[in-house]
């Protein structure tokens, strides 16, 4: 506090008398867009359309020269006139193929996103595994070949399945608290990858609408509105692989549109026992939208999937020749999961400068899953597999209020602040000992869990000259119930905490190609309801506090770079076991990092990326040599070109490498990188598209997952800890066909 009021004091000093130009955005069939970047070059004021397309920029004067800007459409410059002050414009942004040219730098604290926002564009995420990866540094690993939830690694950590950062869909929370499985678990696979629009993530836990998880990070996908033409698809390749997805227009007229997106998608996959992988898609979206008033989405969606597993399978068996590299220990592992949504989201344009956006979801989730991580170690006789089970309602809704028209004396400033709910209602998770996923031998772990988190932040934006300042305060609220249905009397243990996380970034722009940035602020992730209440709330809400200081630099309009030294400092790391459904602590940590990005369009026809991260993780209560965090990522590298030709022709190759990490804490235990390039490419004659799609495409024998597992085989005597690993995809070919209409 003692620095915000010096801060206060010299914005007002330093900001002069300024006039507000509001308006609308829309593309050239009437559509309001969204997000579209607003700068003005005489003075670096800058501001983006919300849901409904209208905007509010501040501090503008007569004769300045104003740019709109979105990927995939022409830049429009507008020269301000009186009149333009004095009543609200209309600008209409025409459709073009996707270039940086389009990029403008804004004082954004998530800008980089925005940037990265090209690498969807002209190279579309073609499975929902992809849309992670294109987060640059995000690295996810399969180990039930698009059954369960990736594994997740960013900023040194290995998040598991999602503890460390916060993944939503439109707003809607994906992550799932106090999970059967895992704290944080996130299953993206009920999106659609041909209705994905964009990604909008941020590194580190500075952004005042992300609360529980974002600590790492977080990741939010945007759905496409609406749809241009109907879609039929068709894809087919080895292992049994088969895909078909159909996208359709159910309604389009003036005001109102309506779209519905399917998708089936089976495989065996590579592994000797057949995986009979199925899963199944449906998702429904309406639009109603009054350009500059008022915009409204509902979205619905269904989502299963069944599937059979080979697992994790232990280095020595392989070497020993008692498996292949894609032979299992116990093939009855496997599950089911399904999710049902119901998303709703609003946005309102209240009068000059005010919007009010809401939205509110439901989601019905089960989820059934049978593994055996130590095959015989526990139970000689009849194996250790173990099943994980649980039955969810999550039900929520935030609604934020938007000023961009505020001025307090000389001082002018936009501000929003919002208020949220989230409720988790679970039932019967539970962990039990079974046999051949048909005889429960003995229940581990059983109850009902119930958990709430309420939320309320303020985030303001001052701009001085070339500075831009962000304090965000944010206030989270959780209580968590567990009824232990293993007990032998009613058991029902209840706990209350709260988390405030303050954060204030500052971003300099000494010109329109030069952005440098200094971010910092405090993040959490909530615990297992289930250890929160065994424990007395004993670190419920573990911080983070993260710096990040770096630049993005547009030397020229093809060319954009990106750096950034971090740090992030966490008060307990946590480690999920599986086989024993707690949550166990394991001590402070540590992490310094160093980002290096770039992406050129060389020509208008070949656009290039690439992304280089390193992180020194350390545990900061452990002796030298004893303080390695297993698993946590070193070095980190993504990379490609994508090629658009003139004759129909497109395509691309990327590469992601990944370094040698240590598996355990003493770094004797090592899982191994790799470096694995995929490639497609694609024809396009009239509305037909016909694409060849390569994974691996040098056949590299590379491990999905790894983790120091201690097991025993059913012939050994002793147990052995060594690396268990899930087999990355060989070289796996598929052909794609595809008609719109």
């Amino acid at each position: 506090m003692k620095y915000f009021i010096p801060i206060l004091v010299f914005l007002v000093l330093h900001n002069a008398n300024s006039q507000t130009l509001e308006g609308t955005v829309m593309d050239q069939d009437g559509i309001a867009l969204e997000d579209v970047g607003i700068f003005n070059k005489n003075n670096g004021e800058h501001s983006h359309t919300n849901g409904n397309g209208s905007f509010s920029l501040p501090q503008t004067s007569v004769n300045d020269t104003v740019y709109f800007s979105l990927l995939g459409h022409t830049t429009h410059t507008l020269m301000i006139s009186t009149e333009n002050l004095k009543n609200p414009v209309t600008v209409t942004l025409q459709r073009a193929s996707v270039s940086l040219e389009q990029v403008v730098l804004v004082s954004k604290v998530d800008v980089l996103s925005k940037i990265v926002e090209a690498d969807v564009q002209v190279n579309p995420v073609k499975s929902s595994q992809e849309m992670l990866r294109k987060v640059p540094g995000l690295f996810i690993g399969q180990h039930a070949g698009g059954g369960k939830a990736e594994q997740i690694f960013l900023r040194g950590f290995d998040v598991d399945h999602g503890t460390d950062v916060a993944i939503s869909v439109e707003g809607m929370p994906v992550n799932m608290v106090s999970h059967a499985h895992g704290q944080g678990y996130a299953d993206l696979h009920f999106v659609i990858p041909e209705t994905l629009k964009n990604i909008n993530f941020g590194k580190g836990p500075y952004y005042a609408d992300q609360g529980d998880f974002n600590t790492a990070g977080f990741v939010d996908l945007k759905l496409k509105k609406q749809i241009d033409n109907n879609l039929i698809s068709s894809e087919m390749g080895q292992f049994g692989t088969r895909r078909f997805v159909g996208m359709f227009n159910l309604l389009e007229e003036e005001k109102s549109s309506a779209y519905v997106a399917s998708e089936l998608y089976l495989t065996d996959g590579p592994f000797e026992s057949p995986q009979n992988f199925n899963r199944f898609n449906l998702m429904g979206r309406y639009l109603f939208s009054v350009p500059g008033d008022q915009e409204l989405s509902i979205t619905a969606s269904h989502f299963q999937s069944k599937w059979d597993a080979s697992g994790q399978i232990p280095q020595r068996a392989v070497d020993q020749g008692i498996i292949g590299r894609f032979g299992a220990i116990d093939d009855t592992e496997g599950g089911e999961t399904s999710r049902t949504n119901l998303a709703v989201n609003h946005h309102k344009r209240l009068s000059k400068g005010k919007t009010l956006e809401t939205s509110a979801y439901a989601s019905r989730y089960e989820f059934d899953l049978f593994s055996n991580f130590t095959f015989f170690l526990e139970d000689p006789e009849n194996g250790d597999q173990i099943r994980q089970f649980e039955e969810r309602l999550l039900m929520g809704a935030n609604t934020v209020f938007k000023n961009d028209n505020v001025s307090l004396g000389k001082l002018d400033f936009d501000y929003e602040a919002g208020i949220g709910f989230r409720y988790d209602n679970v039932d019967n998770n539970q962990l039990s000992r079974t046999l051949n996923r048909q005889t429960v031998l003995e229940r581990l772990a059983f109850g009902d869990v119930d958990q709430v988190n309420a939320n309320g932040f303020v985030s303001a934006n001052f701009k001085s000259g070339d500075f831009s300042f962000n304090p965000v305060l944010r206030l989270d609220y959780f209580k968590f119930d567990y009824v232990d249905k293993l007990s032998e009397s009613y058991d029902n243990r209840s706990e209350e905490k709260v988390a405030f996380s303050p954060k204030f970034n500052t971003i300099y722009s000494p010109a329109p190609g030069t952005q440098f940035f200094l971010k910092t602020g405090i993040g959490f992730h909530s615990n297992d309801a289930r250890v929160v209440t065994a424990n007395g709330g004993e670190k419920t809400l573990p911080a983070a506090y993260g710096v990040d200081l770096g630049t993005i630099l547009k030397p020229t309009d093809r060319l954009v770079l990106n750096a950034t030294l971090w740090s992030l400092f966490s008060e307990q790391e946590f480690v999920y076991v599986g086989d024993a459904g707690i949550v166990e602590p394991s001590g402070r940590s540590r992490r310094l990092g160093f980002e290096l990005g770039g992406r050129y369009q060389a020509t208008d026809w070949l656009y290039l990326y690439a992304d280089a991260n390193y992180t020194h993780a350390r545990s900061t209560e452990e002796q030298d040599g004893m303080d390695f965090i297993p698993l946590a990522p070193k070095l980190t590298s993504i990379g490609g070109l994508v090629i658009d030709g003139k004759r129909g022709f497109s395509g691309g190759i990327n590469y992601r490498y990944i370094d040698d990490r240590p598996a355990n804490e003493d770094n004797s235990i090592v899982a191994e990188g790799y470096l694995v390039t995929d490639a497609n490419v694609n024809y396009n004659f009239g509305n037909w598209t016909v694409s060849l799609i390569v994974e691996n495409i040098f056949d590299t024998a590379w491990n999905e997952t790894q983790f120091a597992t201690e097991s025993r085989l059913f012939n050994e005597s002793e147990p052995v800890e060594e690396i268990h690993f899930t087999p990355g995809s060989p070289f796996y070919i598929r052909g794609k066909v595809s008609v719109r209409f």
